[in-house]
């Protein structure tokens, strides 16, 4: 294999397992000769994983490729610490070759230690080592002189320098813990780099267990034990659209749920508080975890609403005590304070919330904070957990490399960071919806009385960072209620509502029995009534506004023959969303509709026999039925189900941002059907 095939699997290798490094952490190289194309000549290369990569799922479109020679001759134009940030810069120049990533500001690291692959890593054991107070002592007597110690410095040139000078000083060291941040090793093959990389954190592991006391964190404080699952889940999804609402004052976040057996027994603790006060340590938690938690101080055992009332209160003692951190350290080159909500919110007995713009940087967030614990748990079962000083978090949370990769990101889709539940949702007009408000950004909860119908839709559309699939009885109460738990649980909260589930039977007067009549009923007035009053519920506790939008039908406002119970259950629709809009406006809730005619093909509710019925009250063959709509129309065009998908999306995206009430026509003009 190549040099860089070679690092791509000892990389993936290495990422594969979490007790190694976390989502995106760490960084490894590897250095070899390629021919230069210019001179014809060997040149001596470093191949780096790149800025922002993750080891587990690297390729070598995400490695860096340098110059070696250039990338060492920077030492003798190195400015010193207080300018070392000009460093990061300089890699451009060493490039070799076009194409590739962004060199991280960890290359100088890789390049400077003499050896031909490095690896640096951010595992739980080793950091629970370089956080403990006694950290340079505990290295000595885990590993003797086989790994060294390297004080707590900042990521970037100097750290490189100083790692190579305990390597050039120390020739038995295989690689050393860096002082509050973590491990790198070395070694002269690929091989031998990945066993001392997996020799340092399993030792580590191994010392940890061996030496530690039985209860690092304390005892367990009455009431403050973790209930059983359904009563602790049913209290999550209860309090999920308050946090949600709370960690979106300064921008819509969306959320991640753990009741994670490491995390509810540290939210049991006795040393809970005090520990959760001292935050995270390792730059890539706290980046994502923020400077501390914050964490609520009530018993598993208090009522909700007293739950709900607290949070208030310590949200905005958090926001106070975030703006007092930003202005201690702050300085005229800092960048803006980024917002002052929390990111990880702690509740005894019910476990851990987590946030971010999407929900994959949520999860990330939240499985970050789960590193954090163990690294407690590692550091306060050998010693006493120190992580670095709140001024060296400050100085990396608002680094100004920090702040350019944050500018770097592409800009946010139009639903970003919305959460969304459309009910129906497993073909035909649903699958449309689902799928394209999942294009625009946001998240998604297909939800369908068809479970495998559902789980299609939202594998469809790709994992459950973007959309899962619910199990749903629009005319349950109870399963309605369910739902909109299962979007708290899944994503924090609701944004976004499409009552869409329906269903058609074609009858004159005389042949509609009492079930066409209440089974058509029950699924759409009585199903979207109990689908936007349970959605209203969680949004009102988000305090941030929404949308609900009803998938009604030109059947709402226009007569036409052998139609009475799917009409007269549209038009109950249609005035539902009058109603709500009068309602619901004073909470920020947008509520309109949408009569679509003539959705013939991919249509669900066409597919199970109402195309049949009325191909044969029009008197035309049931596969010419949507050209025949599509004749009747002004436009003369066959509405889609995609159609009806593009105006829940001009609806909802903001450019209608002070409409309510409306409805929309998606029927390619029926003049019988103008809204009067």
């Amino acid at each position: 294999m190549t040099p860089a095939e070679e690092l791509v699997a000892r990389s993936n290798a290495l990422g594969a397992d979490p007790r190694n490094t976390n989502f995106a952490g760490g960084n490894t190289s590897a250095k070899g000769s390629a021919v230069d194309p210019v001179t014809g000549e060997p040149t001596e290369l470093l191949w780096v994983k790149g800025s922002g990569g993750d080891l587990g799922t690297l390729t070598e479109s995400g490695l860096a490729v340098l110059r070696l020679d250039r990338l060492r001759a920077l030492t003798g134009v190195y400015p010193g610490v207080e300018r070392e940030d000009e460093m990061v810069a300089a890699f451009d120049y060493c490039l070799h070759g076009r194409g590739g990533a962004a060199p991280s500001i960890d290359t100088a690291m890789h390049g400077l230690v003499d050896a031909a692959h490095v690896d640096h890593l951010h595992p739980d054991s080793g950091i629970a080592l370089a956080t403990a107070a006694d950290g340079e002592a505990l290295t000595k007597e885990c590993f003797g002189d086989r790994v060294a110690w390297v004080d707590w410095r900042r990521p970037g040139f100097q750290l490189g320098l100083d790692i190579a000078a305990v390597k050039a000083a120390k020739p038995r060291a295989i690689g050393v813990i860096l002082g509050g941040h973590g491990i790198t090793a070395w070694g002269a093959t690929s091989q031998e780099c990945q066993a001392n990389s997996l020799d340092i954190i399993r030792t580590a592991e191994r010392f940890l267990a061996e030496r530690g006391v039985a209860e690092p964190f304390g005892a367990v404080v009455p009431g403050f034990e973790p209930p059983p699952a359904e009563e602790r889940h049913a209290r999550a999804a209860a309090l999920a659209p308050v946090i949600r609402g709370l960690a979106s004052t300064d921008s819509r976040q969306v959320g991640h749920y753990t009741d994670a057996d490491s995390v509810l027994d540290f939210l049991a603790r006795d040393k809970l508080a005090a520990l959760a006060a001292l935050g995270t340590s390792c730059p890539d938690h706290f980046l994502r975890t923020k400077v501390r938690p914050l964490v609520v101080d009530l018993p598993a055992t208090a009522p909700v609403e007293d739950v709900v009332a607290r949070l208030r209160e310590l949200h905005e003692a958090y926001r106070a005590d975030y703006r007092a951190y930003y202005e201690r350290h702050a300085d005229a080159d800092s960048p803006p304070m980024r917002g002052a909500d929390p990111a990880i919110v702690l509740v005894p007995g019910v476990g851990m919330f987590s946030f971010g713009r999407d929900k994959q940087t949520a999860r990330v967030a939240g499985e970050f904070y789960v590193n954090a614990i163990n690294v407690m748990r590692g550091a306060e079962a050998v010693s006493r957990y120190a992580p670095i000083d709140e001024r060296e978090k400050f100085r990396i949370e608002y680094w100004a490399l920090e702040e350019a990769k944050l500018r770097r990101m592409p800009a946010a889709k139009p639903l970003a960071g919305r959460i969304a539940l459309v009910t129906g949702g497993g073909s035909g007009i649903g699958k449309a919806i689902a799928e394209r408000l999942a294009a625009e950004g946001a998240c998604v909860v297909v939800a369908d009385l068809d479970p495998a119908a559902a789980e299609s839709v939202a594998a469809g559309i790709g994992t459950s960072d973007v959309a899962v699939a619910v199990t749903a009885d629009v005319t349950d109460a109870a399963a309605v209620r369910a739902t909109v738990d299962a979007a708290a649980l899944a994503f924090g909260g609701i944004d976004l509502v499409v009552n869409n589930a329906g269903l058609s039977i074609s009858k004159s007067l005389l042949d509609t029995t009492e079930r066409d009549w209440d089974l058509q009923h029950d699924v759409m007035a009585k199903g979207s009534f109990l689908v936007s009053q349970a959605a209203a519920r969680a949004m009102i506790d988000q305090g941030i506004g929404g949308d609900i939008v009803y998938i009604s039908s030109k059947n709402a406002v226009f007569a036409g023959p052998n139609n009475l119970a799917y009409g007269a259950a549209k038009a109950d629709q249609a005035h539902q969303v009058r109603l709500l809009a009068a309602e619901l406006g004073e909470h920020g809730i947008r509520v309109n509709g949408i009569n679509p005619d003539g959705v013939v093909r991919g249509s669900g509710i066409f597919a199970g026999g109402w195309g049949a019925q009325r191909a044969a009250v029009y008197g035309v063959p049931e596969s010419e039925l949507g050209a025949f709509y599509a004749k009747r129309t002004l436009l003369k065009r066959e509405v889609l189900p995609e159609h009806v998908a593009a105006a829940v999306v001009a609806l909802t995206t903001g450019d209608l941002a002070l409409t309510t009430g409306l409805h929309i026509p998606v029927d390619a003009g029926v003049a019988a059907a103008f809204i009067r």
